[in-house]
């Protein structure tokens, strides 16, 4: 046992706070479905862009982070830094059609924008997919950190840590649905932050501050260890550039991974669809990806750093970071790093479930199986499937072995998805078809290629045609991208597309844009919608080089190279500006377009920005 009484008595009075809020919020949950998944619709963009970044940092984030600094350096992270793009492109092309989609859950769209028989397998064909294997696969990495923690912290085998955090997920998350979700999220958030600055500031001292970590560094692994730079170079020990490639040039786009989806999607769509309108949610998404970006990285990288020099031999280097915390924090402290690794845990496991619990239940047993039952009925359904989806997650739990190995297995799964994603909203081609195929492709071209997930049969068909099951991670992406995106456009083009009434029921309700001129040229009604694309476009840039600045420029002057980390602070500044008035102007324009002339009327004078 690790912990002092001072450090239980802060997990303890953590728990009590949380299961107060899962107790408040159960009666409002209660009242309806849209109540118990998204709050009634009726967030302000704060806190729904809070809780987009509370879920997103989960106790597995500062582990996986740790492990890619440990065996590939800073550089390493660029497997999820890459996704600034898909990021910011949720935020100016697509969270304003979430909003105006008014769906309960990102699956829905199928029935929505396709039609008929293959428009009600998709819907319910992905929310299976996502609400049980994938759900089960994400839980279970998020599961796995918070044992590890906890072994670390309070000496627990993993089997009993486990069982101990699939209670706590139990109790808490069937009680309180979306409102308890986001409420608690706030908390959460600050908690998680809180002591991921305390642990980094502290941890830093410690080793004698910046320039002592830096000269052990130089003294472990030589002066030209590359274990600090930002980019990897061409034959790179720490990280090979052709990785950099694949991450830069495909990953951002091509594939599907939890939180940032080409297009949105999950419990991102989830908090869109939460928030009071479209303006709330462009503005929780843009919050959501800065602070996802821009402040949360650097006290997690610190502290692999710190690792690096101080457990130089752990054969799973995943294990440093919670090492660092009971090593290096003071009695209290202690218990405050446990309570915010429990919060972050939470806050993306309440998440998970829900969402998952969505899926089941709005997408499958209410749409198809049990129809016009009472809201009691269905909330009750809501809770079981959550108790449901959880007991899988602690199966796959038991499964795996590391987070960030988890972390590719998912973007794998997913690889090649992420452009029809992106069309199904701005090209009217795309059928139900296309998404099926690029689902279905994605995962057996994944599964083949995977040596851990691979079944004995298709790794003899792919020895004897000489083909390894054993490629990089990048080559099996390139591969699985390549493959997947072929055979769904093939598929688009071999099938019918959707009714001309259904499409145009759709571009009337979401006013995409984009190539739908075999859709909209007889209507003028149509014609008259206009989206600013190169406003967007210019938006979507200029955030993206805005975050990837401030994300640089704040590590480079932690790290003492001051004058370049000065010089990237003042150009997101400048960029920030650049922003804020286009923004302004963009969303002054789609109010005027997109209302009728007396709304457009009363929102005269009205700061949209």
């Amino acid at each position: 046992m690790n912990l002092h009484i001072i450090d239980w008595i802060f997990i303890f009075w953590y728990f009590i706070i949380a299961l107060g809020i899962g107790i408040i919020y159960a009666r409002r949950a209660g009242k309806s479905i849209t109540d118990y998944f998204i709050s009634g619709r009726s967030l302000p963009w704060w806190v729904v862009g809070t809780s987009m970044v509370a879920t997103t940092f989960a106790s597995d984030t500062p582990l996986a982070v740790t492990g890619f600094v440990a065996n590939h350096g800073i550089a390493g992270n660029w497997l999820w830094w890459s996704l600034v793009f898909s990021g910011t492109l949720t935020i100016f092309f697509f969270s304003r059609l979430w909003r105006r989609a008014e769906v309960i859950t990102d699956v829905e769209i199928a029935e929505l924008r396709y039609y008929g028989k293959p428009a009600a397998f998709l819907r319910c064909f992905r929310a299976l997919y996502l609400g049980i294997p994938i759900t089960g696969i994400i839980f279970g990495w998020v599961t796995l950190a918070m044992a590890k923690i906890l072994g670390i912290a309070l000496g627990w085998n993993q089997n009993s840590a486990i069982l101990i955090c699939l209670l706590l997920a139990l109790i808490y998350t069937t009680l309180s649905g979306f409102w308890g979700v986001v409420t608690t999220d706030i908390l959460q958030f600050s908690m998680a932050m809180t002591g991921s600055i305390f642990l980094a500031i502290i941890s830093v001292s410690k080793i004698g501050g910046i320039s002592s970590l830096k000269a052990q560094l130089v003294e472990r692994f030589g002066t030209h260890h590359q274990l600090l730079d930002f980019f990897p170079v061409s034959g790179s020990e720490w990280m090979p550039a052709m990785a950099l490639f694949v991450y830069l040039a495909i990953n951002w786009w091509a594939a599907w991974y939890p939180g940032s989806e080409p297009g949105g999607g999950g419990f991102i769509t989830q908090r869109m669809f939460a928030a009071k309108d479209e303006k709330h949610s462009l503005l929780a998404t843009l919050w959501f990806n800065i602070a996802h970006y821009g402040l949360r990285p650097w006290p997690w990288i610190l502290v692999a750093l710190v690792s690096v020099v101080a457990y130089p031999h752990l054969s799973d280097p995943e294990l440093g970071y919670p090492k660092v915390m009971i090593d290096f924090l003071p009695i209290g402290l202690r218990g405050l790093m446990v309570a915010a690794f429990l919060a972050a845990y939470m806050s993306t496991i309440d998440s998970l479930l829900n969402l998952a619990g969505s899926y089941l239940t709005s997408d499958v047993y209410k749409q198809y199986l049990v129809k016009n039952k009472s809201t009691k009925h269905y909330v009750i359904a809501s809770r079981i499937s959550i108790i449901i989806v959880m007991a899988i997650g602690g199966i796959i739990t038991s499964k795996l072995d590391t987070v960030a190995g988890a972390w590719k297995i998912i973007l794998a799964m997913g690889a090649g998805t992420g452009l029809v994603y992106i069309l199904r909203w701005y090209w009217w081609r795309i059928n139900a078809w296309s998404e099926i195929s690029a689902m279905s492709c994605s995962f057996i071209i994944s599964t083949s290629l995977n040596p851990e997930l691979s079944p004995g049969f298709i790794k003899n068909i792919l020895k004897s045609l000489n083909i390894s099951t054993n490629l990089p991670w990048e080559k099996q992406m390139i591969i699985i991208v390549s493959i997947t995106t072929v055979v769904w456009l093939i598929v688009t083009f071999l099938t019918k597309p959707v009714k001309k009434e259904h499409l145009i029921a759709f571009y009337k309700k979401v006013k995409p844009g984009g190539f739908w001129k075999p859709i909209t040229k007889d209507l003028e009604e149509l014609k008259s919608i206009k989206v600013h694309f190169w406003h967007n476009l210019l938006n979507w840039l200029v955030s993206s080089v805005l975050i990837y600045t401030f994300m640089f420029g704040t590590g480079k002057i932690i790290l003492g190279f001051y004058t370049t980390g000065l010089l990237l602070l003042i150009t997101s500044i400048i960029l920030g500006i650049i922003l804020y008035f286009s923004i302004k102007r963009t969303e002054w324009y789609i109010s005027c377009l997109l209302y009728t002339s007396d709304a457009a009327d009363e929102l005269d004078g009205v700061d949209l920005g």
